[in-house]
């Protein structure tokens, strides 16, 4: 796909660019030029092929679910300025 000067100043002007013109006509060769590399990835054959989720087949270590820290909440709320049956009351904001 190649893109005329015309549709790379339609782009620059919904993205709210200023460019001149060699910024113009650099923009359209490098856009030209994604949009080659998008068709050629297009045209290759990827039926039969699985998704990978990565593109790499590693597995990630992961450590157990399993609580390291001990249960402050009674040393907490004794500092908080207001609380209520185990909750912490706060000013209203939204009436």
């Amino acid at each position: 796909m190649s893109l005329t000067t015309q549709d790379v100043q339609k782009i620059a002007r919904l993205a709210r660019l200023a460019m001149d013109d060699t910024e113009i006509a650099a923009a359209r060769a490098q856009l030209s030029g994604i949009f080659e590399l998008i068709a050629e990835m297009q045209a290759v054959d990827t039926s039969g092929i699985e998704p990978m989720s990565h593109a790499q087949e590693l597995s990630q270590r992961l450590r157990q679910d399993v609580v390291t820290e001990p249960n402050q909440r009674e040393a907490f709320q004794a500092i908080a300025p207001q609380v209520e049956g185990g909750l912490y009351l706060v000013p209203q904001v939204i009436e």
